[in-house]
């Protein structure tokens, strides 16, 4: 399956991780795309770190296990950096997708002799705009579509507008702030 993308998540109990790597999921199923898309917990509790994966192809996919040589890493919280190896099996080809504002020398130091490339996006600061509480899954996931080229800007956000009427039917209100997000952090990921 040479047109497979696998992608490992790695967040805190809370954060939306797993939903985020669900969300990927089904907007990539609604592009006629085969998906997976499921999360691996540890000690199940708010903050405690935990792993989500997706795989994403366009021909059917019959592996079923976790991902061990991921093509991209989103990692949505920047603390996890010193306690978790997340550049472990990441295909150089590949890349990471980062929640911070650290530095690009604390970043080359902490992720060690990872060769691949990096990306950054600050989705506290995006998530605090745009919904006025920090949730830091909406703009991961929009960072990690543009990053990984898995379906157009406007379709991506024709999908989520959709996705959200459906998941918020009951607070309406949220709506907007999350298209706001996603809008926002397509524009402002960036490689360093």
């Amino acid at each position: 399956m040479d047109n497979l993308i696998e992608i490992r998540w790695h967040g805190r109990g809370g954060q939306g991780a797993k939903t985020a790597s669900l969300l990927l999921a089904d907007a990539a199923f609604n592009t006629g795309k085969y998906i997976q898309g499921f999360p691996e917990y540890g000690p199940e509790r708010m903050g405690a770190p935990i792993t989500a994966y997706n795989r994403i192809s366009t021909t059917p996919i019959t592996i079923h296990s976790n991902i061990y040589e991921p093509d991209y890493v989103v990692v949505v919280d920047d603390t996890l950096l010193e306690s978790v190896n997340v550049t472990s099996g990441l295909k150089e080809t590949g890349a990471i997708v980062i929640n911070t504002t650290k530095s690009e020398e604390y970043l080359k130091r902490v992720l060690g002799d990872y060769k691949g490339s990096i990306y950054t996006i600050d989705a506290r600061s995006i998530s605090l705009e745009a919904l006025g509480k920090y949730f830091p899954n909406t703009p991961m996931l929009a960072a990690i579509v543009k990053v990984a080229h898995i379906m157009e800007d406007d379709e991506f956000l024709k999908d989520m507008e959709g996705s959200f009427k459906h998941k918020f039917a009951k607070k309406p209100e949220v709506i907007d702030g999350n298209m706001k997000a996603i809008e926002l952090a397509l524009k402002q990921v960036k490689k360093i």
